[in-house]
C-alpha cells in the first residue's frame, strides 16, 4: 500500500485525487492532507472518510471543532503547516495540487525527506525547474506530472530511448475566448472567462487557459520534465481536448495519448506509475468522435504564450518574474480591478522592467523575487 500526502485537498485536483483513493482503499492510504477553510462540512467528511494522521488547515478558524470531533488527528496550520506535512517521516507520495507559488517550498521539503512527487502545481517547475531537478537527482526520488499534457507525454515516452525523441507537442483547447478576436477581448467579463469549453477547473487556471498563459507555463514545465530545448516543444490548438500530448521520434513516427477530458486519468497514472489501473471513466469511442481538429497556434493572438517561450529561453529569474506578475494580475482581474487584456499588459511590463543579474538563482533568490514582483504589480 502506498501512503499519500495530498496538498490542496479542497480544490478540483484534490477532490478528484480523493475520488481515486476512495476507489482503491487497498492500494492507497491518505496519510495527510491540507484543506481550505471555506467548507467545514466537506473537511469533516474527508477526515471521517479517510482518517489521516495529519491535517493542515489554512487557519485556526474552527480548530476547536476539529480537535473535539477528531482528537487523534494532528493539526498544523498555514504555510508552515504545509512544510510540516510535507516532511512527515513516513515514506509517501506527495501529491501537490496547490495553486500558485505557495506550492514550491513544500515540494522542496518533500523531496528532501525522500518522497516521490506527483505534481499538479505548475509553479514549482516554472519558478525553480533547475533547482527541483537537482534535488530529484540528489535525493533519488521520482517526479511524476499530473497535468494531462505532461502525463500524456510521460506515457508516450515510457519504454522508449529518450535520445530518439525528436520533439513533443502539447495540445490546447483554446480556452474560453478561442473564437474571439483581440478587439472582442476588450470588454469580456470574469464570468465569460470562467466558462471553459471542455474542462471544469479552478478559477486561476481557467483564466490562464483563456490568456494561454497556462500553455506557456506548461511549455516551461515540459522543458524541465523532459530535458528538451524550447524549439522542440510545440503547441497546437485542438478544440476537442481528446489528444493530450504527442511525441514524435527521429523516424518521424508519432505516439499520441487520447482520452475524453478527465483529470482522474492522469492522477491515477501518476499514483500507480507505471501501471494503468482500471478507472470508472467514459470509454473513448472513435465512431462517436468522427473527427479531430487541429489549428496552428497564433502567437500574435496569444502573446503570453510567446512571452513564456522567451522567458523560458532566458532562464534564470525571468520565469519567476513572469509567473509572479501573472499570479497577481489574475487575482486583480478576478477581483474586478482590471480588465482581461490588462493581465497581458501587467505581465509584459513586469518582465520588460526586470533586469536580471543572477543566472543560477537559489531558492532564497527565487522566493525573494517572487514576493517582490507580486507586491509590485498593481493597477
Amino acid at each position: 500500500m502506498k501512503n499519500i500526502i495530498l496538498l490542496g485537498g479542497s480544490g478540483s485536483i484534490g477532490r478528484q485525487t480523493l475520488d481515486i483513493l476512495a476507489q482503491y482503499p487497498k492500494k492507497f492510504k491518505l496519510l495527510g492532507i491540507s484543506l481550505g477553510d471555506r467548507d467545514i462540512d466537506y473537511n469533516l467528511d474527508v477526515i471521517e472518510s479517510f482518517n489521516p494522521v495529519m491535517v493542515c488547515l489554512r487557519s485556526t478558524n474552527d480548530l476547536e471543532t476539529y480537535q473535539n470531533l477528531y482528537p487523534n488527528v494532528l493539526y498544523v496550520i498555514g504555510d508552515e503547516g504545509l512544510l510540516t506535512l510535507s516532511k512527515l517521516e513516513q515514506k509517501a507520495i506527495l501529491v501537490n495540487a496547490l495553486m500558485g507559488s505557495v506550492g514550491l517550498k513544500p515540494t522542496v521539503e518533500a523531496i528532501k525527506s525522500g518522497k516521490d512527487i506527483a505534481l499538479a502545481n505548475k509553479e514549482t517547475l516554472v519558478m525553480a525547474g533547475d533547482l527541483i531537478n537537482e534535488l530529484v537527482k540528489t535525493y533519488k526520488v521520482k517526479l511524476l506530472p499530473i497535468d494531462s499534457e505532461h502525463n500524456a507525454l510521460l506515457q508516450a515516452i515510457l519504454g522508449e530511448n529518450k535520445k530518439d525523441v525528436l520533439n513533443v507537442t502539447i495540445t490546447a483547447s483554446g480556452g474560453s475566448f478561442r473564437d474571439l478576436s483581440r478587439e472582442d477581448l476588450m470588454n469580456v467579463s470574469k464570468e465569460d472567462a470562467l466558462k471553459h469549453p471542455n474542462w471544469s477547473m479552478g478559477e486561476k487556471i481557467t483564466i490562464d487557459s483563456a490568456t494561454m498563459m497556462n500553455k506557456g507555463l506548461e511549455v516551461i514545465e515540459a522543458h524541465h520534465l523532459f530535458n528538451l530545448p524550447y524549439d522542440r516543444i510545440h503547441t497546437i490548438i485542438h478544440r476537442e481536448s481528446i489528444i493530450h500530448g504527442m511525441v514524435t521520434y527521429q523516424d518521424q513516427s508519432t505516439k499520441a495519448i487520447l482520452g475524453y477530458p478527465n483529470m482522474r486519468m492522469p492522477i491515477l497514472y501518476a499514483l500507480s506509475y507505471p501501471r494503468h489501473l482500471a478507472l470508472d471513466a467514459k470509454p473513448l469511442n472513435l465512431d462517436e468522435l468522427k473527427k479531430l481538429t487541429f489549428e496552428p497556434m497564433d502567437l500574435t493572438r496569444f502573446p503570453l504564450l510567446k512571452l513564456a517561450y522567451e522567458v523560458g529561453i532566458k532562464g534564470g529569474l525571468y520565469p519567476v518574474v513572469m509567473n509572479a506578475a501573472n499570479e497577481k494580475a489574475v487575482k486583480l482581474f478576478l477581483e474586478g480591478q482590471i480588465s482581461f487584456l490588462d493581465i497581458e499588459r501587467l505581465v509584459y511590463n513586469a518582465v520588460s522592467n526586470y533586469k536580471e543579474t543572477i543566472k543560477k538563482p537559489s531558492l532564497e533568490d527565487i522566493l525573494r523575487v517572487n514576493q517582490e514582483i507580486y507586491e509590485s504589480v498593481g493597477i
